[in-house]
């Protein structure tokens, strides 16, 4: 199960670089994703559907971090803990590199905790728990 999520993850991160880039794989990214998942952060709890409400927002959500300056996004670690056969909790450090004109680069760290089921072989993400980046983000000057 290890090294089905961290390939998982490896995975994600490739792709999410691209659509840094302005290259994203919409259909790819939404692979990693169960057809059905779960999300919480501090503004709340969402249940949502893998479908093209799904790529909509992440194709808002790269531009919204592209027009940040972020320019990269890497796995620092990845920590799982199984719960059974097919499901486990994988918690992964992020790094992620914001570059803005007349700015040093800088690196904000958080972490997210994903729900993931192996099904047939295949990792897939049916749930998250994020902090509260945007507080981060505030805190190292990224926003305001």
């Amino acid at each position: 199960m290890r090294q089905d999520i961290e390939q998982l993850f490896e995975r994600y991160q490739q792709c999410f670089v691209q659509g840094l880039r302005g290259e994203a794989d919409l259909e790819t990214v939404a692979g990693f994703f169960a057809e059905s998942f779960i999300t919480a952060w501090p503004g709340g709890v969402m249940t949502g559907t893998n479908d093209e409400q799904l790529r909509g927002v992440m194709g808002k959500g790269f531009d919204h971090y592209r027009a940040m300056g972020m320019r990269d996004m890497a796995v620092d670690h990845v920590a799982v803990h199984q719960i059974d056969p097919m499901h486990g909790v994988a918690s992964v450090a992020w790094a992620s590199t914001f570059e803005r004109p007349g700015e040093a680069p800088r690196v904000v760290r958080f972490s997210v905790h994903y729900l993931v089921q192996l099904r047939e072989g295949d990792a897939r993400i049916f749930g998250w728990i994020a902090g509260d980046e945007e507080a981060e983000l505030r805190a190292q000057g990224i926003t305001s």
